[in-house]
């Protein structure tokens, strides 16, 4: 027997939470295409995303540390494997759609720069004047517009769930003012699972990797950070004769299943009390549904603060931040400049009026940290000579 379209769309009807999104009631795509006979709407959307350029690209992005500083430190592409686990685990546990949520988790970060976020201030700093540069918005950009593989339509042409969660995807690392009031209120439940996932794993995997570098230090982490302190003694409770790796691996699980767990928790009790029963209540409801409880939110607040603190301002991470800005603007410059060195795709879009300079950001923003200085070498340095 195989297991159709229509096999799985009764699956999502009969296990789902009435409040979850069912993928035979996605509002659809915006070029109408016949539906695939074997995958729903999201698992067609999850599938074109994986084969996309641009996700294989987060591959060589930096997440903090750029992908020379060694092997085992997170880059862009395994932030997102690892949110969407996260994200997928916690709609499971909540009912929800769990393909809908890897869809927006895989694709939450293709729009970020090389350079990690010093690549993304960057642009919008040159680009402030024609509206600037955000990630999220760029990721709608990248599946809406940039992806180029498809003869009827532009960009991935995805179910308009995915695009919604993609464009209300806001979490405390993104720019504060690039977020209004009506953009802080998520469509679907699913949409805020992978916010929270997403948060859940840049405090707990910077940790880890901010540890494993040598520039945070676990004695200091007990004394200033009580989630930490917590951590620690779960572990000293539960374990003995660890080494400090095992500590380390053990202090972090710790932190993530809290998170997870706690989250969970609190975003069903907040559920109850919102009177959200059915899909139509996540649409009317003006207030955050999926999140952690105000005791949580401050104590990673306060994980934040440190690692802003002591991680991501400490010299070895700005040295790389800095020199990361430097390429990004010289490359800028350079082709804007000269646009005629830019790839055939991208200079015809100049010659046919587009604005040179969303052109040449869009082109930086989808290359990786590798090709960045590879390229400036070629059109950059070698002038220098």
């Amino acid at each position: 027997m195989l297991y159709d379209r229509l096999y799985f769309e009764d699956q999502e009807q009969r296990c789902l939470a009435p409040y979850a999104i069912n993928s035979k009631g996605s509002g659809g795509r915006r070029y109408p295409e016949d539906m695939d006979p074997f995958r729903t709407a999201f698992q067609r959307d999850r599938d074109r995303i994986v084969h996309s350029k641009a996700f294989r690209r987060l591959k060589h992005k930096t997440q903090v540390f750029v992908i020379f500083e060694g092997d085992h430190f997170r880059t862009r592409l395994t932030h997102t494997l690892e949110v969407t686990q996260i994200a997928r685990h916690m709609g499971r546990m909540m009912g929800l759609n769990e393909d809908l949520i890897e869809t927006i988790a895989l694709a939450h970060d293709l729009g970020h720069t090389p350079f990690g976020h010093a690549g993304e201030d960057v642009l919008n700093e040159l680009l402030l004047d024609i509206g600037g540069f955000e990630h999220n918005e760029q990721s709608k950009r990248v599946v809406e517009l940039l992806e180029n593989k498809y003869p009827n339509f532009p960009g991935l042409n995805l179910s308009i769930e995915v695009l919604e969660g993609l464009m209300k995807h806001h979490t405390p690392f993104d720019h504060d003012d690039k977020v209004t009031a009506d953009e802080i209120i998520f469509p679907t439940l699913e949409a805020q699972v992978v916010n929270l996932a997403d948060q859940l794993a840049y405090v707990s995997h910077d940790l880890d990797d901010g540890i494993a570098s040598g520039i945070l230090n676990m004695d200091e982490l007990v004394t200033h950070v009580d989630l930490w302190r917590e951590a620690q003694l779960f572990t000293d409770r539960v374990n003995t004769n660890l080494n400090p790796a095992q500590t380390r691996f053990s202090n972090v699980r710790y932190l993530i299943n809290k998170m997870v767990n706690e989250g969970v928790a609190f975003s069903e009790m907040t559920r109850i009390q919102q009177g959200v029963e059915v899909l139509d209540d996540v649409y009317s409801c003006r207030d955050r549904i999926v999140g952690f409880s105000p005791e949580l939110e401050l104590k990673i607040t306060k994980l934040q603060l440190f690692l802003n603190e002591r991680f991501y301002q400490n010299y070895r991470v700005l040295k790389m931040t800095i020199h990361g800005k430097q390429l990004i603007k010289d490359l800028y410059c350079t082709f804007l400049k000269n646009v005629e060195l830019l790839p055939i795709h991208e200079y015809e879009k100049v010659l046919s009026g587009e604005e040179p300079r969303r052109i040449v950001a869009d082109y930086i923003a989808l290359m990786t940290d590798n090709y960045v200085a590879n390229e400036h070498r070629r059109l950059v340095e070698a002038k220098a000579f």
